[in-house]
Parts: structure tokens; sequence; C-alpha cells
């Protein structure tokens, strides 16, 4: 069935990339400048204590917990209810900053980390189940390019809402946030055009898994064997291998979206305009990450020629290039206070934003391939899959905020880089793994029909 001259499946990708782009229009920009608006509510409000890091620590704990709920909650409600549910918390989150209060911020940010479990985990696996192996790149790309397009429009949108200010005022804030709290629900009244799917071919994708969890019996279970499926996945050997490079992800995501703005803001060196590149510094990493998506996934059949090893090896050394430059560029306290410590190097704008779209370009190089490796091992438990990728991921992410606004710059940088090495030889390790299981697949290219291969909890 067709709509509008294109398939069902391909209708769903698109709308659930384009209600994904308003939803997080809002939230990824108040990731990146929670902590700088909250620094001007305690300017203007002494009372008030609250701490965007642990704002942001509290929702990707909570997110990490209730990422084990989640599939349960996908099997009660549905997918396409479940993503609803999850957009609005978001909304009501975003409404949250309008008026701040001090204890409702943690609330808030405890409630938003399980609307985000659910909401991620009705994602991808209402990704999967409209992909086959021919369009689960090309799918898995253009929702990922869609959805990042919200850090360019909302850091443009922060670019003219600051203006120069040198601290956000309560006017500044109510007029950002009321723009945002807009934007959500668009994002809101977007996924309710969500269809149920048509026929989808799952023959094609590697199933990963202990053998009971391939019964129709279990997937077609309730909440109870959704849980248990998510912890059986969870030990075999792929997953548990995985997971290290699940962890990186949640770090990075932590220095990108919360942290390195922050920094940018902060370096003196920057002048009175300080606060507005944080806007810029938004729009270039989701410039990176767009040209990421478009690449890996739209141009598929061109760049993963050679398989998703070579694209996660480019995101390894950009994410490298970008720390080290990062590290020489800007003071080393900046993630803290207002700093004029001079760097390695006297601080460099244009270098600081060239950064930033490396940050987000080497961030897609890695999830991108993270979404088509779970897609094509996990095809019948596409929602434990994604669940459990995003357990490890906010978990991590979790861990990070709480240090994120104590350690140095320097230190913060050196976790980057060893972790960088150890997912990259994570997904390396289950990558060769999967062609010696059952010969390699090219994404988007006519796979073999051996349907009788998957691998076994080792």
């Amino acid at each position: 069935m067709t709509c509008c001259g294109c398939s069902r499946q391909t209708f769903n990708i698109f709308m659930l990339g384009l209600s994904f782009m308003f939803v997080f229009t809002a939230f990824q920009t108040c990731g990146i400048v929670e902590q700088t608006v909250l620094n001007g509510m305690n300017r203007d409000h002494p009372d008030f204590k609250g701490s965007g890091y642990y704002s942001l620590a509290m929702i990707y704990g909570v997110f990490a917990l209730s990422n084990w709920l989640a599939p349960s909650v996908v099997s009660v409600l549905g997918r396409r209810v479940t993503l609803i549910i999850g957009a609005i918390i978001y909304t009501l989150f975003i409404g949250y900053f309008i008026y701040p209060i001090e204890w409702l911020l943690y609330v808030a940010s405890a409630v938003l980390g399980f609307g985000a479990a659910i909401i991620w985990t009705a994602q991808g696996d209402f990704l999967t189940l409209n992909s086959d192996e021919d369009t689960l790149g090309r799918n898995s790309g253009l929702f990922w390019a869609m959805m990042q397009c919200s850090l360019v429009f909302g850091n443009f949108y922060v670019y003219f809402t600051f203006g120069d200010a040198k601290y956000i005022s309560d006017a500044t804030r109510e007029q950002l946030f009321f723009g945002l709290l807009g934007v959500c629900c668009l994002g809101v009244l977007t996924m309710c055009t969500l269809r149920k799917r048509g026929d989808t071919d799952h023959s094609t994708l590697l199933a990963v898994s202990r053998p009971q969890l391939l019964t129709n019996q279990n997937r077609e279970g309730g909440p109870w064997d959704a849980l248990r499926r998510s912890f059986l996945l969870f030990k075999t050997r792929e997953m548990l291998v995985l997971s290290i490079c699940f962890a990186y992800t949640g770090l990075e995501l932590t220095f990108w979206s919360g942290v390195y703005g922050t920094c940018i803001g902060n370096t003196l060196a920057f002048g009175t305009d300080a606060k507005r590149y944080i806007g810029i510094s938004g729009m270039l990493i989701g410039a990176g990450e767009i040209v990421g998506g478009a690449l890996f996934g739209l141009a598929g059949k061109r760049t993963n020629r050679y398989g998703r090893d070579p694209i996660v090896l480019l995101g390894f050394i950009t994410h490298c290039a970008a720390f080290f430059i990062i590290f020489i560029n800007l003071p080393e306290n900046s993630p803290i206070d207002p700093s004029a410590i001079a760097p390695y190097i006297t601080p460099n704008l244009g270098l600081a934003l060239f950064t930033s779209f490396l940050l987000g370009f080497g961030d897609a190089c890695y999830n991108t391939q993270i979404y088509t490796i779970l897609g094509f091992m996990c095809p019948e438990d596409s929602a434990p899959a994604f669940a459990l990728f995003k357990f490890v991921q906010s978990a991590a992410a979790m861990v990070s905020f709480f240090y994120s606004g104590h350690i140095l710059l320097r230190w913060q940088l050196l976790i980057l880089l060893v972790t960088n090495f150890m997912g990259l030889t994570a997904f390396l390790n289950v990558e060769f793994s999967t062609r010696r299981a059952r010969g390699y697949l090219r994404i988007n290219s006519d796979p073999p029909r051996d349907e009788s291969a998957k691998f076994v909890d080792s």
C-alpha cells in the first residue's frame, strides 16, 4: 500500500523522523543550554540552587533503569501509543523551564527519564519493523539525519534569543522555552499520523539470540515475556561486547550535548558574545550529525561498500582529532566556571566551532552503525535490543553528568579517549563475528538467503 507515491513503511519512517525532529528540537536545545540557563536562575534567584548537570544525570539515571521496563510498556500499549505518551512527557519537561521550581526540577527529570526510555525503545522497534535488509541502512540514516536537524533549528533559535546577553535573564528564558514548548507540541501532533506497518520481510536479517527468544509464543507474549527476553538477550556474548561501544556513545553524548557548549560559553577569551556561540556550536554539531546520517544512510550503497567497520573507524579517528583540538584550545576549568586561563594555544573560536562539527560527525558514525547492526542481528527482538542499547548508553551518560561539573576538562577528555578506543575494539569484534557466522552482508545489497544461521549465547 502506498501513500503520496511512497510505501507505507517509507511514510512511517519519514513521519517518525519528522516528529522526533520537532520533539528533539526542544529537548536537545534544552540539554545544551540547561546549565547556562540555570546559572542565570541562580544569579537572579539566590535561593534557587538547581544544577543542570545534576538534572541531566537524573534523567539518564532513570532512563537507564527504565529501559528494563520499556519493552513491557511497548508490549502492553503498542508502539504508536508509547511514542505519543513519551513525546507528551518531553513536552511537559520543556514547559517546566518557563517557571522553574528547584524541587520540581529533579522530579521532572526523573519522569522524563522514564519517558525517554519508552519513546526510544518504541522508536527502535518501530524503525526495525518498517525495514528489511535492503532498507534498514537507508531508514536508519534517514531517521538520524532528520532527527538531528533539530540541533540546527533549535540552536539557531538560541543564537538569536540569547543575543549579546552575558547571562540568561528570566525574560530571555521564558521567551526561549515558550518557543521550544510550541515546537514540542507540534512533534506530538505529528506522531499521531504514524500508521500501522504493512508486511515487511525480515527473513534476510540475522537473529542474534538464544533459541528460545525466537519462538512465536515468546515474541507475541505479554510484558513479562518482554522483560524476560531483555534479560536473555543481554546475556548473549554479542550484546555484552557491544555494551562497551554503547557506553562510549553515552559518555560522548554527555560531552557534546551538555559539556562542550558550557565550555565555549565559559571561555572569556571569546568575548562578550561567548554565550551566543553556544547556539552556533549546537548548529554545527547538528550539521555534523546530518552529514553523517546522509552519507552513511541515504547514500548507503556507496559509503557502505566495505561494511560498517570502516565507518566506525572513521568515527574513532574523527573524535580523537576533536578531543586533541579541544585539549589545546579551551581552558581546562571551562566545564565548571567562566575562565580566562590560557590553554596551550590562544583560544580560537573558529577552531572551537570546527570541533563542534567533528563531534557531531563522529557521533553519527557510531550511532548509525549501531542502529543497523542491532536491526540486522535482532529483527525479532528489536524492542529489547534497542532498550538494552539505551540502558547502557544512558547509564554511562548519568555517570558522566555527575562528574562533568567537578573535574577538569583534561581528565574528561582522557576518559573519552580511552573509552573511544575500547568502543571501537568492541564494535569490530562483533562485526567480524557476524561475518564468520553467516557471510558478510553489505547494507543495502542483495543478501544470501541462508536463514538457518544464528548466534547462540556462548
